[in-house]
């Protein structure tokens, strides 16, 4: 068990490097796996289908259209293969921050190992970005120094490593490994004075959590995650209690950023589908950016089945 765990500190000192907000953030962390590592895919033996849609600082305004305020869209699908000994993953997202927009795909494939009482799980990733730039309105529409409608896309890949028992998670991941360079120009025009550079930083997560049992009808889960690279530690902690397997409410705090609660109900046979809400509150510079932001979460999994062949039982009374 000691093993993995290491391979989990190499992973986490690997290439990190600066950090800013280049990547969405999600209240819903502790639902979202597989946008924080490759390696949950499959993990939990059951095929997930995520959706999960944030608006952050509602109602802020900027000088772009729409209020520049982020928006940001998520889809993830996570699904346990027997034969190749693992899982595959996937997510895209759409992301909207002032006159920047980045869409993104990622395909995942782990490899998962019995360790105790429960399973480890190492994972890899390719996936393919696209940012746009171009959503200005400027003073002069005939300045060369402003970009309109430029894109660029790039590769780039991530791993990492995940633990997953009925109790128990605790994982994360790195992606843009490659640091790729993404290059913009006023294509409009296309004239070298809009041109411009833009590095993918590498993304550091780590997150954790525990089922507790406190009665029959009721589950405490606390969690926590951490975004770290060598310039900034973003830390989150906060937990939900589950009532009667039905209903969860929680809250937590997002440091020198935010106060969030959530609430959620799950539906259908064997809670196969999930509902969910959750809200910021703005504790850190809030005249700077808007009080809150609002976040929704629809989520349906499917058990991977059991055996439907049953083994043939011979008995001596029709050996023939």
């Amino acid at each position: 068990m000691r093993k993995y765990f290491y391979v989990l500190i190499i992973l986490f000192t690997v290439r990190i490097g600066a950090f800013a907000q280049q990547q969405p953030q999600f209240s819903h962390y502790s639902f979202n796996g597989m946008y924080l590592s490759p390696a949950y895919a499959g993990i939990t033996d059951k095929t997930e289908i995520n959706m999960l849609y944030r608006y952050q600082w509602a109602g802020y305004q900027a000088s772009f259209d729409g209020g520049g305020a982020p928006k940001t869209g998520l889809v993830s699908i996570s699904l346990p293969v027997r034969f190749l000994g693992g899982g595959i993953g996937l997510y895209a997202t759409n992301d909207r921050l002032g006159a920047t927009e980045s869409s993104s795909a990622s395909l995942a494939y782990s490899a998962h190992f019995k360790a105790g009482a429960g399973k480890i799980s190492i994972g890899i990733q390719g996936n393919l970005t696209n940012i746009k730039k171009g959503n200005y309105r400027p003073n002069d529409p005939d300045d060369p120094s402003v970009p309109e409608n430029s894109s660029d896309s790039k590769y780039d890949i991530g791993a990492g490593v995940w633990y997953q028992s009925s109790k128990l998670y605790i994982g994360g991941g790195i992606n843009n490994l490659l640091q790729s360079k993404f290059k913009f120009e006023d294509s409009a025009r296309n004239e070298t004075a809009g041109f411009g550079l833009f590095t993918a930083r590498n993304h550091a997560y780590f997150t954790a959590g525990y089922y507790l049992t406190v009665s029959p009808s009721v589950t405490v889960v606390p969690t926590a995650i951490i975004k770290y690279d060598l310039n900034k530690l973003s830390v989150e902690a906060g937990g939900r209690a589950i009532l009667n397997e039905k209903y969860y409410a929680g809250v937590g705090y997002r440091h020198q950023e935010a106060v969030t609660g959530m609430a959620g109900i799950y539906l259908l046979r064997n809670n196969a589908l999930q509902l969910g809400y959750a809200f910021d509150l703005t504790t850190f510079n809030p005249e700077a950016k808007a009080l809150t932001s609002h976040e929704i979460i629809l989520s349906y999994s499917i058990p991977r089945p059991a055996n439907i062949i049953k083994p043939i039982i011979k008995t001596p009374r029709y050996s023939f």
